[in-house]
């Protein structure tokens, strides 16, 4: 049996019943999570533009979040993929291959509106895409080899999808098969100066995923099998790999959705301990214009990803700089904290804060490196002082990592911050009260529903 058969064999047999209620609880928390990074994005330049070319194609499936506009569920996927990921700020997960699990929200979704599925049903759809990711992260490394790591988002999109539209198992492997050969991302995406599409390419990933299962559910086929093909996903993508779906959670094994990380720090995942080690390090400093040069010591995927490029010292974009090592941890310095607004124009721009990224190297520590993943993303910042004095800190598991998680108070507190500007005090409240109940609703078209902004 091909890869994309078991696949889909699994996908297909798992049910709510299956789910335990930790898994139920972590999902709600990532689901509250990413539903506040998508308003909280909702006015930002790309999310508005991707909205604008969905209400140019009005249609009747699915709604794009924080508004009444309906259009096609692979456009409202689209847009409110984009929101959820824009301000890089929704989960994460750590492995051979790093991902944002909770990406996989903007498809699930789009369809179960679309299918009028239940929140039971949507929460099992969404526990099967967070296992799907996960368990292909786990199995191998593209980004070394040149390629995004959306394209295992095309495989839990599409058996998400797949599973809430009723697709069989045969039209779920033909789904699969179709949305992994024509869309494949390459990892430029996130290599030196970075553009809006950095928070689209999941999105895009997952449009294509529900339009794979769209184009299945009417007897389409793919090609096959487009894994072990001679020239399928192994052959030139990931290199061969197994995948055991007998351990996979439901069916053997526990759900991987209690295993992913949620973001204390709008910034990259593997930034989030040097945050916190630059705020420790800053505690012991008076005044930074003593400090003569600051050695920023990381882990290998924290210098791969954020610190190897030139870019990284000037950025000229917000995509840039929260995927900078040298600017997260000199912002943090500079102002004892990051949010959102640490990536507008008046600090990328500021010739204060390049001057003092200047004073800013980073290196791999090997020791650092092997820490990574399962024990932690460790960084450490060190100040050097003029006279030589110099002071340090080091943070291997970041607020949020399962190995120190936040709160349904500290994800709440999160929610507030970013929706209550948007939608109000009162409004932020009602919202975060009716996703704790989502399992709850008869009708997922309810959800869309409840966090509509005034005026839109």
């Amino acid at each position: 049996m091909a890869i994309a058969e078991r696949l889909a064999a699994y996908a297909l047999s798992v049910r709510y019943s299956d789910l335990d209620n930790a898994t139920v609880t972590q999902l709600k928390l990532r689901l509250a999570d990413a539903v506040g990074c998508a308003l909280g994005a909702f006015g930002e330049e790309p999310v508005a533009i991707a909205r604008k070319v969905a209400q140019a194609e009005p249609g009747e499936e699915s709604t794009v979040l924080g508004t009444a506009v309906r259009t096609s569920a692979e456009l409202a996927t689209f847009v409110n993929g984009l929101m959820v990921r824009y301000f890089d700020f929704n989960d994460t997960y750590l492995s051979k291959e790093p991902a944002h699990p909770s990406d996989n929200f903007s498809a699930c979704l789009a369809v179960a509106e679309r299918e009028h599925a239940s929140g039971k049903e949507f929460l099992t759809a969404a526990a099967v895409a967070y296992e799907i990711q996960c368990r292909l992260c786990d199995a191998a490394d593209i980004r070394h080899r040149g390629w995004d790591h959306v394209n295992y988002g095309l495989v839990s999109t599409t058996l998400a999808a797949s599973k809430l539209m009723g697709l069989d198992e045969k039209r779920t492997a033909q789904a699969v098969n179709i949305s992994l050969s024509g869309h494949l991302a390459m990892r430029q995406v996130r290599a030196g100066e970075l553009s809006m599409w950095k928070g689209a390419s999941f999105a895009d990933a997952a449009r294509n995923g529900v339009f794979a299962a769209k184009l299945a559910a009417e007897g389409m086929t793919g090609p096959a099998p487009i894994f072990e093909g001679e020239m399928g996903f192994f052959k030139q993508v990931s290199g061969p790999f197994k995948l055991d779906p007998s351990r996979f959670g439901g069916s053997g094994g526990s759900f991987k959705a209690s295993d992913t990380y949620i973001k204390y720090w709008p910034a990259e995942y593997h930034a989030q301990t040097a945050v916190w080690a630059a705020l420790e390090a800053r505690k012991k400093v008076k005044d930074l214009g003593e400090v003569e040069s600051i050695l920023v010591e990381t882990h290998e995927a924290g210098y791969s990803i954020l610190g190897k490029d030139r870019e990284k010292w000037h950025p000229s974009t917000k995509e840039t700089a929260d995927h900078s090592l040298p600017f997260i941890v000199g912002m943090a310095l500079l102002k004892g904290t990051i949010d959102n607004s640490t990536y507008s124009d008046e600090y990328v721009k500021s010739a204060e804060v390049l001057s003092f990224l200047r004073r800013i190297s980073v290196k791999e520590d090997p020791h650092l490196t092997a820490f990574y993943p399962s024990k932690g993303m460790a960084n450490r910042v060190t100040l050097r002082m003029r006279g030589g004095k110099e002071v340090s800190a080091e943070v291997v598991v970041p607020r949020g990592h399962p190995l120190n998680p936040m709160s349904k108070a500290d994800v709440e507190a999160k929610f507030h911050r970013l929706c209550a500007g948007v939608l109000g005090t009162g409004r932020t409240r009602e919202v975060i009260k009716g996703l704790w109940g989502v399992e709850a609703m008869g009708d997922m078209r309810g959800l869309p529903a409840l966090v509509i902004i005034r005026g839109q």
